[in-house]
């Protein structure tokens, strides 16, 4: 009995303290239940998984003209969330992984195309913006998503030069993007694991306040 009140209220200041990382555990669990992944994406967003020799193939059959193939690679990969192919809100393929589902989001479609570009010899960019991912080439036409205004971060992987600059982009328009491509296509089950496990803590935590 002396060493359970010891203990209790131990617990309960434990508890209390680390509340805020109890929540974001079980965030992440749900959202990544193999957290490997989210570190593979974080490493690959900055050194992006370019295959020349996986495209190969798939390269000779297609002109030497940029926007064509980059139509071609549209055409081909249609567009579908990270939930929808890999069963999580956010993650960057390799290659491979790519052509081997024949679907995919704007960083699967960048990685095929830069990987043709890398293939055939045209000069590209990898740019990022807050919402989006894609590939810049000589006489890329700009577009609402994809201009030199909304973009954060540039990568030549040619010169191995990095740029970064603040975005001219309407954060309403970052938080619609990112709530279309995460609550919408995410799985019934993990809305419920979140809608219930979150409160669960929340009463848990309460109950140790007052304690």
């Amino acid at each position: 009995m002396a060493v359970a009140k010891i203990i209790k209220p131990f617990m309960g200041r434990a508890f209390r303290r680390c509340f805020p990382l109890l929540v974001l555990l079980w965030v992440l669990v749900v959202l990544y239940p193999n957290p490997l992944n989210l570190i593979v994406s974080l490493q690959r967003a900055f050194n992006p998984n370019i295959d020349p020799v996986f495209v190969e193939s798939l390269s000779s059959e297609l002109p030497s003209d940029p926007a064509a193939i980059e139509d071609a690679v549209l055409k081909q990969i249609p567009y579908s969330y990270d939930w929808e192919s890999y069963g999580m809100p956010w993650y960057i393929p390799n290659v491979e992984e790519v052509l081997e589902r024949g679907e995919g989001d704007c960083k699967a479609r960048a990685l095929v195309l830069a990987s043709i570009f890398e293939a055939k010899s045209i000069p590209y960019r990898i740019s990022w913006s807050p919402m989006h991912m894609w590939v810049e080439y000589e006489g890329k036409e700009e577009t609402a998503i994809e201009n030199s205004r909304v973009k954060f971060y540039q990568q030549d992987p040619e010169t191995g030069e990095r740029s970064f600059q603040l975005p001219e982009i309407d954060f309403s328009d970052v938080t619609y993007s990112f709530w279309q491509g995460f609550w919408g296509p995410m799985p019934g089950v993990r809305k419920a694991l979140l809608l219930i496990g979150l409160p669960v803590l929340v009463k848990l935590r309460l109950s140790w306040v007052k304690r």
